[in-house]
């Protein structure tokens, strides 16, 4: 069944553009699209230190004679294209940084960057495809601002760092763009916002309305036992075994109390660290996690369960324990009247037959805090090259997008935008 559905995504024609005009433009500008990629992909910046990629998007909006801000939310970049008509305002969003991945990948522009991050040495690697991202959204202004005739009110690029999240003690991403008014002067109407797909054949869109992506939590649990010699456990408090009961506890929340057939929940422990030696019992234990919610009241029923139960886990083991469970992203929600509205250009731009509906995802995007100012609407654009067998999943060192699903990005987003601004 795979098979053959990747045969019709390859056979099936795409669906003219000439109600706009702009495919030979599109066409043009693919190669110049791809140069961009390859540059931040091999020049990676980590969230909140997007200095030099900022700079290149700004050199290139300002040459398109657009009005250029910079260094909103630290390196942000916005740059407003105003129609030739009068109409709404509409935005559009790329996120712009990178992560702390060393890169595998055998590509001739392969990223070499390192760094050190929270104390660890590691590669810096565009592993999420923020850096197709940002140069699909430098295409479409540049194919935009020369067709500023075609446009009934105004378009806003947000080119937006941190989507990561920001460095430990600092504010960044979204969430900052917005409290320093990135959706105002002149307000924003609608906002739309894509992401590329490393399992999604290329060629291919996706969405879903309403809870789209999951709102994501960073849990921090601290354990406090009795530190004692290895071969004398009774003379002390063990806080590793107290930490093992308190994970295992903790995922039968999700498989004992979630109602799993209305909604996903996702609780992932990703770091646990306690001891020096093996022959010593230390005095503490740390676990870190992340929470995945897709309905806000299954959201607050497990926040009130892990702060009952994580204590009183560690009591039975007679140590103590305290937990942080602090908000990372909202619930990425497409907004059901946008959707319907948007969807149709969806069809036109990759053809009825590419677009899929799809079930919802337990990943996160910061994306959902521009939508709980504005309508907005969010969707997956196709990365996978035809006939992959093995697609390398996000934020890992073998990350691969095929660069052929680009000129599509570019297409949909300059024919979703005219279809709003214009209807």
């Amino acid at each position: 069944m795979k098979k053959l559905l990747l045969g019709i995504i390859i056979l099936s024609s795409y669906v003219g553009f000439s109600q706009h005009g702009m495919d030979a433009d599109i066409a043009k500008i693919e190669d110049k699209v791809i140069e961009w990629r390859r540059d931040f992909h091999q020049n990676p910046e980590l969230s909140n230190r997007e200095f030099k990629t900022a700079e290149k998007i700004a050199a290139h909006l300002r040459s398109l004679g657009l009005d250029v801000q910079t260094g909103i939310a630290h390196t942000g970049v916005v740059a407003l294209l105003k129609g030739n008509h009068p109409g709404k305002v509409l935005a559009l969003r790329a996120d712009i940084d990178a992560l702390p991945v060393s890169e595998r990948a055998d590509l001739p522009f392969k990223s070499n960057v390192k760094t050190n991050f929270n104390g660890v040495d590691t590669g810096v690697m565009h592993a999420c495809g923020h850096d197709t991202h940002t140069a699909i959204l430098m295409g479409v202004a540049e194919i935009l601002s020369k067709n500023k005739d075609k446009i009934h009110g105004s378009i806003k690029f947000i080119f937006q760092p941190a989507e990561e999240g920001a460095p430990v003690g600092e504010e960044g991403g979204a969430k900052l763009m917005i409290k320093e008014g990135v959706l105002e002067n002149p307000r924003v109407d609608a906002i739309f916002g894509l992401h590329i797909g490393s399992s999604q054949p290329v060629g291919t869109l996706a969405y879903k309305p309403g809870g789209m992506l999951a709102a994501a939590q960073r849990f921090e649990i601290n354990v406090k036992g009795k530190q004692t010699h290895g071969s004398m456990p009774w003379g002390g408090i063990d806080p590793i075994m107290a930490s093992v009961k308190i994970i295992d506890g903790l995922q039968t929340l999700v498989s004992r109390e979630m109602p799993l057939t209305n909604e996903a929940v996702v609780l992932s422990i990703g770091k646990i660290a306690s001891g020096v030696r093996n022959n010593i019992i230390p005095e503490s234990a740390q676990i870190i996690g992340t929470l995945r919610t897709l309905d806000y009241g299954m959201q607050e029923h497990m926040n009130k369960r892990m702060r009952e139960m994580v204590p009183a886990i560690a009591k039975a083991y007679r140590a103590e324990a305290t937990i942080d469970i602090a908000d990372g992203t909202s619930i990425t929600f497409n907004h059901v009247e946008l959707t319907a509205q948007v969807a149709p250009s969806l069809e036109k731009a990759a053809g009825k037959d590419r677009v899929f509906v799809i079930n919802a995802i337990t990943g996160a995007e910061d994306f959902s805090f521009y939508q709980e100012k504005v309508p907005g609407f969010f969707f997956f654009l196709g990365g996978m090259t035809p006939g992959t067998t093995e697609a390398y999943p996000h934020h890992t060192p073998d990350f691969f997008i095929d660069e052929a699903g680009m000129q599509l990005g570019v297409k949909t987003f300059i024919q979703m935008s005219l279809d709003y601004l214009n209807n």
